[in-house]
């Protein structure tokens, strides 16, 4: 879960850029929107990785 929390901070820092450089402002958005996407795959990932370490217990 380490690597769920260092990705939240590259989005935080993104949006963080967004607000403060105005010029670039839809690119920092962007980029926040790729490393949100990337903590949502994480997520999804260790959750998938809980479920099958249940299913091999179960069936022990």
């Amino acid at each position: 879960m380490n690597r769920l929390v260092e990705i939240r901070g590259q989005e935080f820092l993104c949006r963080e850029r967004a607000a403060l450089d105005f010029e670039r402002r839809v690119f920092w958005l962007a980029q926040a929107q790729e490393w949100e996407q990337r903590a949502l795959d994480e997520i999804a990932y260790h959750f998938r990785e809980c479920n099958v370490a249940r299913a091999e217990l179960a069936r022990s």
